[in-house]
């Protein structure tokens, strides 16, 4: 089978899906997904007009440890039978004949996914009160489930999750092309220092936040999104990055990334930290650590950022990304993150 330098070619797959998932009716129609700045998403039609969505990594500039697809499809394969809302996971393929990258396929989750202020007004006001609660709710239900009883138990490592995390992340920014790592250093710094004493493990998402969930017509969650960052870790991390993603009017520091939440009816952020205290059942540390676990949310967002900058700068993000304005952008925005952690923390 021959590569095509399409990221995902139409006849390519067509072919593996006719021997691996025979069901799908070919040929089949492919169209990219529009959002997201790293692993690329496709809204595969199959003959039936069904709908499927394909999760692949960027067609280049891939960092070390990024883009690992293999963990995407573990974990939304793992909470298929939780109270975690997830994509149903159809099958996975490691065979880099067929699109030159490893893959997985799984079911389309019709709703909104709001990444953005403008996909966020689709979303009536009446329901967004909800829509904010519902994103503690689950965040909730995702750091309950016990890791070794949906057979993820091995993904746990000795040693601390946060240190791992702040080598990673600090790395990751070193081995980009961003020239002044001055921010990103201090914060690092200040992050080291300031690290708290207790740490949980849970399953933690990584990048949880409304622009990664998809909602109903009623405010619910059919499912999370985007698993790429998803490992066995401290559950407040998770909790840090969604508060620090939770844009409101009059904010003095801009959200991580773009989202719905400035619009009219979201709840505020101290609403949706109630209600996972209520649900969790973490107030005290919560009340301890808040700042720290935003701080380290807005530090890491700076050092992802510098790998997207640098993809962006090497025109590795499809057609028409390559724009020096969008990399300057990118920069602009990370350097702000980095920024927003110092002041956090110091």
């Amino acid at each position: 089978m021959s590569v095509s330098t399409d990221p995902v070619p139409a006849v390519a797959l067509a072919e593996w899906l006719r021997a691996a998932v025979p069901s799908i009716p070919t040929p089949v129609q492919v169209r990219r997904i529009s959002g997201g700045h790293s692993n690329l998403t496709y809204r595969i039609t199959d003959a039936a007009g069904t709908d499927w969505a394909l999760r692949r990594p960027p067609t280049g500039g891939v960092l070390a440890t990024a883009h690992d697809m293999s963990r995407e499809w573990r974990f939304i394969a793992a909470l298929a039978d939780t109270p975690v809302p997830v994509a149903p996971a159809v099958a996975y393929c490691a065979d880099h004949d067929v699109l030159g990258a490893d893959f997985f396929l799984m079911g389309f989750v019709e709703g909104v996914v709001p990444g953005d202020v403008e996909a966020g007004a689709a979303m009536p006001e009446e329901i967004r009160r909800a829509a904010g609660l519902a994103c503690a709710d689950v965040l909730a239900a995702l750091h309950a489930v016990e890791p070794d009883a949906v057979g993820l138990g091995e993904l746990r490592r000795p040693g601390s999750y946060l240190e791992r995390q702040l080598r990673r992340w600090h790395r990751q920014a070193h081995d980009s092309a961003v020239e002044d790592l001055a921010l990103i250093d201090e914060g690092h710094r200040l992050l080291v220092e300031g690290m708290p004493a207790v740490e949980e493990t849970t399953i933690a998402h990584g990048d949880y936040r409304p622009g990664n969930l998809s909602f109903g017509p009623d405010g619910s969650i059919g499912a999370i999104f985007d698993w790429e960052l998803a490992t066995l870790g401290e559950p407040l991390a998770d909790l840090g990055y969604l508060l620090a993603s939770w844009g409101r009017p009059g904010d003095a520091v801009p959200e991580i990334t773009s989202g719905p939440t400035t619009l009219p009816g979201w709840p505020e952020r101290d609403e949706v930290l109630a209600r996972y205290v209520e649900r969790s059942g973490r107030g005290d540390r919560i009340a301890a650590e808040s700042s720290y676990w935003e701080a380290f949310a807005r530090w890491r967002s700076a050092c992802i950022g510098a790998g997207v900058y640098t993809r962006y700068a090497a025109g590795h993000m499809g057609e028409g990304a390559e724009s020096p304005e969008v990399a300057r952008t990118r920069l602009v925005g990370l350097e702000a993150q980095a920024r927003a952690a110092v002041s956090l923390l110091a």
